[in-house]
């Protein structure tokens, strides 16, 4: 029965030091500036508003960007299609097209998902697109 316990606390030791170890590994780490941006109120003549997310990679091995999908066609990002170092700074660029959509309040998402330690992230576009005056 000794044996047993002392097995049992042997192996629930070696798990432990075992998963301390895997989370203390190197990663990659996107941080962003800010994860909502509010284009305010807009006219239907200019449809067409852009921002800037910028974001830093804090980890210690480089950042790519998997993929930087909207929640919807009438909003488009773009980001950095190479690895982003340590240290350095990117930014992704998302364009919201209200042509052809009805006038009113929007709020658009951009899912990022990277190589970091946080897989996904979610960026938020939002505004209200007045009617055109005539």
């Amino acid at each position: 029965m000794k044996k047993i316990i002392l097995l049992t606390i042997m192996a629930l030791c070696t798990m432990t030091m075992t998963f301390a170890q895997s989370n203390d590994k190197p990663q990659a780490e996107i941080k962003f500036e800010k994860v909502i941006h509010d284009f305010g109120t807009f006219s239907e003549s200019s449809p067409k508003v852009t921002c800037v997310f910028n974001f830093t990679n804090v980890g210690s091995l480089p950042l790519v960007i998997n993929q930087a999908i909207a929640s919807c066609g009438c909003t488009v990002p773009e980001y950095p299609k190479t690895p982003i170092k340590p240290g350095e700074k990117g930014q992704i660029k998302v364009t919201y097209n209200g042509a052809g959509k009805f006038p009113g309040h929007f709020k658009k998402s951009i899912t990022v998902r990277t190589n970091g330690a946080i897989e996904m992230t979610r960026l938020y576009v939002e505004g209200t697109m007045e009617e055109a005056k005539k």
